[in-house]
């Protein structure tokens, strides 16, 4: 379930849809969580659905360390991906606000720590851009994702949590 201070905004037609906040995001604040409503989709399961429907939970799924593919049913599969990303995940099915998220800003997530199975190249117009996005980013920018985490874990319990009961590893 992604942060209720946000919205749904057309970005451009490169990129289509992203999220946008609608009130101050507080570095700490958990911006998305998993919950019972997303779908799990095993590869089993994705190699029998039709080659549209494949194409869809491609683009708007992403990948879990099991190997299943996580389809949001809200508006948390509209995160798009930024370098500069203003949330990451610190591996427990939630993600955190990296950095205060300024009313208007659009909520964007490093896509470089989703288990990638293909490179993509990468329109987030960032002054840190990397051009492209790997799937082996973890092993290069794990320090710096760690870092950005570890300065905005201490904020987690000092800031107001509307997603926190849908965090299941406290």
């Amino acid at each position: 379930m992604i942060h209720p201070d946000s919205e749904l905004r057309f970005v451009s037609p490169a990129i289509g849809y992203g999220l946008f906040a609608t009130r101050l995001i507080p570095m700490g604040s958990i911006t998305w969580a998993a919950d019972p409503l997303d779908q799990i989709i095993a590869p089993a399961r994705l190699a029998t659905l039709p080659a549209m429907l494949s194409r869809h939970v491609h683009r708007y799924s992403y990948l879990n360390g099991r190997g299943d593919r996580i389809l949001c049913w809200d508006h948390g599969r509209f995160v798009n991906h930024s370098c500069a990303a203003a949330c990451l995940s610190p591996g427990f099915d939630f993600e955190i606000a990296v950095r205060a998220i300024q009313p208007g800003e659009e909520i964007t997530d490093d896509y470089g720590t989703l288990n990638l199975e293909e490179p993509f190249e990468c329109l987030c117009g960032s002054k840190h851009c990397r051009g492209r996005v790997l799937p082996d980013d973890p092993m290069r920018h794990a320090p710096e994702w760690d870092a950005l985490l570890a300065r905005a874990f201490p904020a987690l319990a000092k800031v107001e949590q509307p997603l926190w009961h849908l965090v299941t590893e406290k």
